[in-house]
């Protein structure tokens, strides 16, 4: 059997819960990153007799459509596909659901889900410092139990989430650089979408930015940022419901 853990995470929030799960199931697997706008996803072949850990964070409660649309190029050939939807402590509401009809749309057997909770990329205080160390123990569990059913014939998996999928227009929030830029170009480097210009890295293309923050992140000089008055109005709006501690949850 092959494994490999197929993830879209910009700012490595989804990455930290993947690479918990998947090494507790195999420490050897092929790594294959939804955010590389550079990789032929349609070349990649899958068999019956694979693998595959699929992990995409909740924008909005839906998938980020970019990565939906890099698995669809993907060849799943009936391998069997295990879920990871990661939220930032508000709710994954449709989430595995489209991931579901994404996977199984490319040719993949959906076998098990999981829906995890890791800080959210753009309001840092909420989920701050998730996955933590009871979230690493639970999401440890939930390998243990599905290695248990590795042998089982995938069967029909339901998951939470309605269809028609709920509406998502994106987030007004889209992310600058400031005096501190030095043209370095790490972020158009690094951009899923290619947002961002090498030619004029210290501008965003705010119709491609999908508000993932990962240029934020891979700044080396910290320059870039968000409209501070559209993310504490942001922030107020969510804080009854992100304030609370939710729970991870898996689905066999």
């Amino acid at each position: 059997m092959s494994v490999y853990e197929i993830v879209f995470s910009p700012t490595g929030g989804t990455k930290s819960v993947s690479k918990l799960f998947t090494e507790v199931i195999c420490s050897e697997r092929t790594v294959i990153d939804l955010c590389d706008r550079e990789q032929d996803f349609s070349s990649m072949v899958f068999s019956i007799e694979d693998l595959c850990i699929v992990s995409v964070p909740s924008y909005g409660g839906r998938i980020p459509a970019v990565a939906g649309a890099r698995i669809r190029q993907m060849k799943g050939g009936g391998a069997r596909a295990v879920l990871i939807a990661v939220y930032g402590n508000r709710a994954y509401d449709d989430t595995l659901a489209e991931l579901q009809d994404v996977l199984t749309e490319a040719g993949f057997a959906c076998f098990a889900a999981v829906a995890a909770v890791a800080e959210h990329s753009i309001m840092r205080q909420f989920a701050s410092g998730r996955p933590d160390a009871q979230d690493k123990e639970e999401l440890a569990a939930f390998a243990a139990k599905l290695r248990m059913k590795l042998e089982d014939a995938a069967g029909a998996l339901s998951l939470p989430g309605a269809r028609p999928y709920r509406e998502y227009g994106g987030v007004p929030m889209k992310p600058k650089a400031g005096k501190a830029c030095t043209q370095c170009g790490l972020c158009a480097k690094s951009c899923p979408v290619g947002a961002i210009l090498a030619a004029q890295p210290s501008e965003t293309d705010g119709k491609r930015c999908i508000s993932c923050m990962r240029c934020v992140a891979v700044c080396p000089q910290k320059a870039r940022s968000v409209n501070k008055a559209l993310l504490s109005a942001a922030s107020l709006k969510l804080k009854k419901a992100c304030s609370e501690r939710k729970e991870n949850e898996l689905f066999l």
